[in-house]
């Protein structure tokens, strides 16, 4: 039987509890996040949770879609399944940041004009295995706190101003993947691995 995004949702959230607990490893969760995004019958997303802790909900059609709580008060609440495919972090004049656990779409633009913009992917949740940052510094500061094990692939352009890369550590052909692409005009953008 055919699944539907809603299963697809189902699937996805169980991963990214199963991330948050310590029973998947990122890379093994960009990996699983791919295959439900890419499933089509509940045959296909079975396997992805099989080897975890049930959730209380079968793999499968359900009755009737009933209202969920957007907070569960019985344990941390998850992060909700990615709803759209772009997003945009802006800091006009300004500042803005993300940190601690937040949840990276597959397509993020980042615009600093006169002002800083700080991500911080250390507890950071991708959902995809490759996520695309399109970076635009104009007079402003972008930096990127990443953890061991995730791939920076930089492709920013820096006309009087300036991008700083950590050399690429021995990476996994599975390895989470950031790419960069854009533009520090009169900016920089500084990616530390830490």
């Amino acid at each position: 039987m055919r699944a539907s995004d809603a299963d697809r949702d189902r699937v996805a959230d169980r991963l990214r509890e199963a991330l948050a607990e310590g029973r998947l490893t990122p890379a093994e969760h960009a990996e699983r996040i791919d295959a439900v995004y890419e499933a089509r019958t509940y045959a296909e997303l079975a396997p992805l949770v099989a080897d975890l802790p049930d959730a209380g909900e079968p793999i499968g059609p359900l009755p009737d879609p009933q209202p969920q709580p957007r907070v569960r008060l019985d344990k941390e609440p998850s992060l909700p399944a990615p709803r759209r495919e772009s997003t945009s972090i802006v800091a006009v004049f300004g500042g803005a940041d993300r940190r601690g656990r937040w949840l990276v779409e597959p397509d993020t633009s980042v615009l600093a004009a006169f002002g800083g913009v700080d991500l911080d992917f250390r507890q950071a949740v991708l959902s995809r295995r490759e996520v695309h940052l399109t970076v635009t510094c104009l007079f402003g500061g972008v930096t990127l706190k990443v953890p061991p094990g995730v791939r920076v692939i930089n492709s920013i352009s820096a006309v009087f101003g300036g991008v700083s890369t950590p050399e690429d550590d021995a990476f996994d052909a599975d390895a989470p993947v950031i790419r960069l692409s854009g533009v520090a005009l009169f900016g920089g953008v500084d990616v530390k691995r830490k």
